[in-house]
Parts: structure tokens; sequence; C-alpha cells
């Protein structure tokens, strides 16, 4: 019985769907980033309308640039923000913000055209067609979390909703998480169904990693949100206090306030950290593969080199290169950290 099972188990491994995936996780990480940076060039906001489709041509004259220079004119960031703005700098973040779209546009084609030619060739079974279909809907949906997004910095202030955006930064990460793991199982193997391994300390050390993790990722979305990198440009101090004072006066501050996100943020990576060197103590005592163990000694070395990033994008103000290395690193640990629970888990199926 146990032989049936696994060469059942190894039928749905595919290294064409894994390849497949794994491009096109490559291109969901590339936009999260491509998305920072449209963030950080206020670019974000001059498309003011959604069409999925007819949006997909630029403007090709002059009296269509003027068009679309002219809605931009009604928004609130121009009319408070960006007020003496020629058309040629309109343009610029024009540009950038159709690049993104663009590129979300292939995304959705990069996952579609290949998912329908499996689910054909029956590459992909259709009873095992459940968590790609889930992969399009977090797709779609992270595409209108991302509109809502936009149309939040359009009503009456010229800045996007700081929940708006972490909403659909944590639905791409979904996405990309699940695309990953997906193909993951492609690469080493699925764990049969039915079959529960009992998790091991290091297992449970890696999943605690990961919702620290996500927890410090989310707060970093409503730090960019509000723009609260921008408060304070000293490190360790903020304000000239290591913990400046009204900081957590209200509870409501800790998803309202730009100084107590920006605080949180700050010294949460720290939890961060020791989530990391203790997975890799668990490891060692286990006594893990060796490969584990060296990647559990680069994955507590790429923390602090994100801490690090960090601290230099509050020095520099908010430089966008340092940003936007910062922004990437995250992603990175986030892989990272899917990664080792996968290996985790799948030692702990082994030794059941």
């Amino acid at each position: 019985m146990p032989q049936i099972r696994q060469a059942n188990a190894s039928v749905l491994q595919n290294r064409s769907v894994m390849q497949w995936l794994l491009f096109f996780a490559s291109v969901v990480a590339f936009l999260i980033v491509f998305g920072g940076f449209v963030r950080l060039t206020r670019s974000g906001l001059s498309i003011v309308e959604w069409n999925p489709i007819s949006g997909a041509v630029p403007p090709l004259s002059h009296a269509a640039w003027e068009e679309e220079f002219a809605k931009y004119q009604l928004t609130p960031e121009f009319q408070q923000i960006n007020s003496n703005m020629t058309l040629s700098e309109y343009q610029y973040i024009f540009w950038i913000e159709w690049i993104h779209r663009f590129i979300a546009r292939m995304a959705g084609l990069i996952y579609a055209i290949p998912v329908f030619y499996f689910l054909f060739k029956k590459i992909i079974p259709w009873k095992n067609f459940g968590i790609y279909f889930l992969m399009g809907m977090l797709f779609i949906a992270q595409a209108f979390a991302g509109w809502i997004m936009v149309a939040s910095g359009l009503v009456d202030r010229p800045a996007v909703s700081h929940f708006n955006l972490t909403i659909h930064l944590l639905l791409a990460l979904t996405l990309l998480g699940l695309a990953w793991w997906t193909a993951l199982g492609h690469k080493y193997g699925f764990q049969t169904a039915g079959k529960k391994a009992k998790w091991s300390s290091a297992s449970k050390a890696a999943l605690a990693y990961f919702i620290l993790l996500v927890l410090q990722i989310t707060y970093g979305g409503m730090t960019a949100g509000l723009k609260a990198g921008h408060v304070s440009s000293t490190w360790p101090l903020m304000f000239g206090k290591l913990i400046p004072l009204n900081l957590f006066n209200s509870f409501i501050n800790i998803f309202e306030a730009p100084q107590t996100i920006v605080f949180i943020h700050r010294w949460f990576a720290f939890a961060v950290l020791i989530a990391a060197f203790f997975i890799y103590t668990k490891a060692r005592q286990q006594n893990q593969l060796d490969e584990i163990q060296s990647g559990l000694r680069w994955l507590v070395a790429a923390v602090i080199l994100q801490i690090t990033l960090g601290v230099f994008t509050i020095l520099s103000f908010v430089n966008i290169v340092i940003a936007l290395l910062h922004q990437a690193t995250a992603i990175g640990l986030f892989i990272l950290g899917i990664y080792f629970i996968h290996r985790l888990r799948a030692v702990d199926a082994k030794e059941k």
C-alpha cells in the first residue's frame, strides 16, 4: 500500500508544471517590487480609470495625452500636490503605472494560457485543479484590490488607504506563496492525502517565523501606505527618544498612527531575527540535513541584511534604491520561510 501511494503521488509531479509555476511566481515577485517603485515615485494615481482591456493601449496622440492629463488634473493628488506638473512630467508617472498594469496583464496570461494547456493535456488532472483554480481567483482578487486601492486615493485625499494597500500586498504575497509551495510539491513530491505527520520543534519554529514575518510585512505595508518611513530619519532613536511619548496611548494607534506603526515595524524585525535563529538552533539539535542547516544559516544572514537595509532606509530618508532592496529582501525572506516549512514537514513525514 505505501508503494502504491508513493506511485500515485509521483504522478502528480511534473517538471513542466514546476517550471511554469516558478516563472509565474517570479513574475508576481517582480510585480510586488515594481509596485513599490510605483508607490515611491508617486505614480500609482496617474491613471484614474481601470480599463482591463482598452487600458492595455497607451495614449497614441497628443490629443489622447491631453485627455488623460485632464482626467488626472481633477484628482486630489494633482490639485493638492502636483498642481504645477507639466504634461511631460505627467507622462513620466503615467508610463510607470502603465508598465505596472501591463506586466500585471502579462502575468494573467502567464497564468491562464499554461493552466488551460495543462488541463487540456491532462497533465494537471481535473481532480487536482483546485489549487490552480485558487491561484486564478487570488490573481483576480488582488487585481480588484489594486483598483480599490487606487480608487481610495481619487476621492478626497491625495493618497491611497494604507489598509487597501496592505490587503493588495498580502493577496499578492499569498498568490506568490501558493505558486511557490505548489512548485516545491512538483519538485520534491506532494504529501499523501490523509497522511498527517507530527510537527517537529523545528517545523513549529519555521511556522512561527513565517507568522511573525507576515505580521512584520503587514506593518511594512501600512508603513508604506502612510509614508510613515518619513516620520523620522534617525535610528535607533525617534524624535530623540528610544521610545517616544504617546505611541500607545490609544489602541487605534497601532492601526492608524504613522509614528506608532513605523515604531512597531522598526523593532518587530528583531522578533523575526530571533525566530530565524531559533529555527536554526532547533534544526541543529535535531541533526537535520546539512542542506537545511546550511540554508538556515543563510536565512539568519538574510534577516540581518534585511534589518540593515531597513535602518539605511530610515537614515537615507527613504532612498528609493535602498527602499526597493529592503522590499525585495522581504520577499526573499517570505519565499525562504515557505521553503523551510515545506522541507522540514517533508522530513517530519519521513520520520513518522
